[in-house]
């Protein structure tokens, strides 16, 4: 089977979901070479040849920690020169996305981004997406070149698959463009010990109706209880009362957990389009008009500070 390349999303060695929703992908259209760099490159070799890597092309240098996205993409591309693969999948981050279109330019090729789902076609990789603020699902495929295919978290079931996963060392000369933009420093982020948003399978948010940076302890009380991820809309965090790197929508990030719980939230095209392609969408809001009663899976028609305290204690229960 012909070779698709996997770009591997890593923290020292720690292979992240994403990348092993893309190994599963992968094997749908060929046999994945997973591409790790950086530090702890060689230690993601176990959890990768688990997941059907038939090798692991690895190179560490500083030059990845210390300068942005151009080192990564100087070594995608020499990777690319030595596989000939192919597709080339790389995770929907803000980062992978970056990385995925100067991969696309410097090699000549189509890239499709934010992909829910991937199948082989007869004239290569098809694509699905979810596009016009999640309005239409369309299938796409590349007319020119190796198709770069970026895809959101959560978009397919991670599947084991062992293989050889065999370590390979990558031959990576980078350019004059590589050291141009230096990182001058990093702020770790605090940690909530929720999982991240962009990647948790159950995500609960809140609203305008929330009403107050206050009462948003009723919001992670339920998210707690289910292990999820904590979501605000727009109207929230313009308001001050979450932080914006919360936001889901439009202009703030863009989920698509198995359970989205929108608890007051109006429902806004410009959340819709952040979080339409959930599984599972259950809203919680007192006024029987809103919007977001149009795309639910289920909704309750109530105020949240009673509904949602009363979900919280009975999921405690169950679990309990």
């Amino acid at each position: 089977m012909a070779e698709v390349l996997v770009f591997v999303d890593h923290v020292d060695g720690a292979v992240r979901k994403p990348t092993l929703e893309l190994l599963t992908l992968a094997r749908r259209i060929g046999d994945p070479v997973a591409v790790a760099l950086g530090n702890g490159a060689a230690d993601t070799q176990a959890a990768l040849a688990e997941h059907g890597a038939v090798k692991v092309l690895t190179h560490e240098a500083a030059e990845y920690a210390d300068y942005l996205v151009v080192p990564k993409v100087d070594a995608l591309q020499a990777a690319y020169d030595a596989v000939s693969p192919a597709a080339v999948l790389v995770p929907s981050s803000a980062e992978g996305k970056e990385i995925a279109a100067r991969l696309a330019l410097r090699i000549g090729s189509g890239i499709i981004t934010d992909a829910v789902d991937l199948e082989a076609g007869d004239g290569g990789p098809v694509a699905t997406q979810s596009v016009f603020a999640a309005s239409y699902t369309t299938k796409s495929t590349i007319s020119k070149g190796t198709p770069v295919i970026t895809v959101k978290p959560n978009s397919a079931a991670v599947e084991p698959a062992a293989a050889a996963g065999a370590v390979e060392a990558l031959n990576v000369s980078f350019s004059e463009q590589a050291t141009g933009t230096k990182v001058t420093s990093r702020t770790a982020r605090e940690s909530t010990g929720r999982p991240d948003l962009t990647e948790a399978a159950i995500v609960v948010s809140g609203g305008r109706g929330v009403n107050g940076a206050e009462n948003f302890s009723v919001i992670e009380a339920l998210a707690d209880s289910l292990g999820a991820a904590v979501g605000a809309s727009r109207a929230a965090v313009d308001a001050g009362w979450y932080p914006h790197s919360n936001q889901v929508g439009q202009t703030g990030k863009s989920v698509s957990p198995q359970l989205y719980i929108a608890s007051g939230i109006s429902g806004a095209i410009q959340h819709r389009a952040g979080m339409q392609t959930s599984k599972t969408i259950v809203a919680i809001n007192k006024d029987a008009e809103a919007p977001i009663f149009d795309l639910v899976d289920y909704g309750v028609v109530g105020d949240l500070f009673d509904v949602v305290p009363a979900l919280t204690e009975e999921v405690k229960t169950r679990k309990g």
